[in-house]
């Protein structure tokens, strides 16, 4: 692990748009920038966790101007490698406490960067951060799973999510601490590596109860960003906070 990156140092950065192609494809990011643009209107974006620009370049190619934080450097230098990811300012640091100036019409934490957050304390702080960086009437989007715990019959502690010849992935939890940890198996040409990423998964009504202590107020979640209906058997959500008027 690199420790000025985290989690997130120059070898993930290198093949992270490979890796998670699947998220980057144009039918799952689109509909997320259309809900972030209409919530941006005409103000600026900001993204906590923007990595190499995933949403942020397609937003910003709507007219949206947008800033993020991130830990990494390495993320942030191949999302300026990108066109246009130049000119997208970035801040370097932990985004549950890193100040930027000036106030945002939206601000986005999405595809489960919160859990990147491994403690509580850290996760009601980056809702504090968010709203001291929102204009009064802005809005928080995040969009995280919900703990696959109903798969875990008694004694048993891990739920694969990816197999592969070449790929073996599963997430530990620990339902004492809310800690999860996701371990990743790669085999490529008869050797074999290991990664593991830690992180602190959360509940929607958890969340309801961070935002509250940081004066925001829930306006909307669904189960996806098409505004699926938000059910007991939703894997995910998108939840979007408001910072009232007059906030």
């Amino acid at each position: 692990m690199d420790d000025e990156d985290g989690y997130f140092g120059k070898s993930v950065a290198a093949t992270y748009d490979e890796s998670s192609a699947e998220m980057f494809a144009a039918d799952v990011v689109g509909p997320a920038v259309e809900v972030l643009a209409r919530l941006a209107g005409g103000g600026r974006a900001l993204e906590l966790g923007i990595g190499t620009g995933r949403i942020a370049l397609p937003l910003a190619g709507r007219g949206v101007p947008v800033h993020g934080i991130d830990l990494s450097r390495a993320m942030v230098d191949r999302l300026r490698a990108k066109p246009g990811g130049g000119d997208i300012g970035v801040t370097l640091g932990d985004f549950a406490t890193t100040r930027v100036d000036g106030t945002f019409s939206v601000a986005y934490l999405v595809f489960n960067t919160l859990m990147n957050l491994t403690s509580q304390q850290a996760q009601v702080d980056c809702f504090r951060n968010v709203a001291a960086h929102l204009a009064p009437g802005g809005s928080f989007v995040v969009e995280v799973m919900v703990p696959e715990l109903r798969k875990l019959p008694p004694g048993q502690t891990a739920v694969p999510f990816h197999v592969s010849p070449t790929r073996w992935a599963f997430d530990v939890y620990d339902v004492a601490t809310q800690a999860l940890s996701s371990h990743y198996f790669d085999a490529v040409d008869g050797h074999g590596s290991h990664e593991s990423i830690p992180f602190r998964y959360v509940w929607p009504a958890e969340l309801d109860l961070m935002a509250q202590l940081a004066g925001l107020r829930l306006r909307e979640r669904w189960a996806g960003w098409a505004g699926e209906p938000f059910t007991s058997e939703s894997h995910r959500h998108v939840s979007i906070w408001e910072k009232p008027a007059g906030g």
